[in-house]
């Protein structure tokens, strides 16, 4: 599922397409039938929160994205495509769409390890978006973004504080390593970022909430901010240091990108010992037994 760098960086470039100017919206296979209320409207912004995405056409006009496990968007500059696939949505503008085709057409995201950035379209020149996949692509009233906000926690991209983080976590008995998993205690931090923030941190994930020393949640939040603006460059979410990397310093290999995330049964970088998998609140949870020892 994509985490909060990769939904804010797709706010990010629709934002950049779109925003402040009239789009047009359909769903040409009828899988998405909300379409006039949103097709010629100014899009005012684009929102994203934790792994939600907001498309503000107006007052009650709000168009929510969670892409779920599934979900993905192409993009393109030129005329649109021809309809291909499960196509839910798609966006555009007809001004733009007239113009002749930038290099590199169209562009369909890789899975995040294997998609560094290169060859995509300039923000400015996409002309059409298409969503495929999604968990929810439904029009919101402004009361029911809000109720949705209202049961999300902060999220660190949108430049939250660590304080409710901090005092939600030290009220909970449930372990660290699944409070972190909770979008209603930090919005938009995932599976690879559990698993990598607690390792930064050589903290355990088992680990009662309230037992975690308040300097070490800052320290985590703190983390978390940077890594994952630098994930919003690109897709591919990169934890490791320099110098706990095999291969030492340059490019960094995809093998090497994480210390823990699906590395189980491999030596850790740090300590050599294998790392450790078992299935917390409902995904696999990676940590390393004597980096993170109880």
């Amino acid at each position: 599922m994509p985490e909060g760098n990769e939904i804010h960086r797709w706010a990010e470039r629709h934002a950049a397409a779109f925003a402040g100017k009239a789009v047009r919206v359909d769903g040409p296979q009828g899988r998405f039938t909300d379409s006039e209320m949103l097709d010629g409207r100014k899009l005012v912004r684009v929102m994203a929160v934790g792994k939600h995405l907001g498309y503000d056409f107006g007052k009650d006009r709000i168009l929510h994205v969670h892409l779920g496990l599934q979900g993905d968007f192409t993009e393109g500059s030129g005329p649109l495509p021809a309809v291909k696939g499960a196509l839910r949505l798609r966006m555009w503008n007809a001004a733009a769409a007239k113009k002749p085709a930038a290099p590199g057409e169209s562009k369909r995201h890789g899975w995040y390890s294997e998609d560094d950035g290169t060859g995509h379209i300039a923000p400015e020149l996409v002309a059409w978006v298409e969503l495929r996949g999604p968990m929810d692509c439904t029009v919101y009233t402004q009361e029911q973004w809000e109720k949705l906000l209202k049961r999300l926690g902060p999220d660190p991209l949108n430049g939250d504080a660590p304080d409710e983080f901090v005092a939600k976590v030290h009220k909970s008995k449930k372990p660290i390593g699944a409070l972190l998993m909770d979008q209603a205690i930090a919005a938009g931090i995932g599976n690879i970022y559990r698993a990598e923030l607690l390792f930064r941190a050589r903290l355990s994930p088992f680990i009662a909430g309230k037992d975690v020393a308040e300097e070490t949640l800052r320290a985590i939040w703190k983390d978390a901010l940077p890594l994952m603006k630098a994930g919003m460059v690109d897709r591919r979410i990169v934890t490791t240091l320099p110098k706990d990397r095999p291969s030492g310093k340059g490019k960094v290999l995809k093998e090497e990108a994480h210390y823990v995330y699906r590395h189980h049964g491999k030596p850790c970088f740090v300590c050599g010992t294998k790392v450790m998998k078992k299935d917390m609140a409902g995904r696999n949870l990676y940590w390393c037994p004597t980096c993170q020892p109880e």
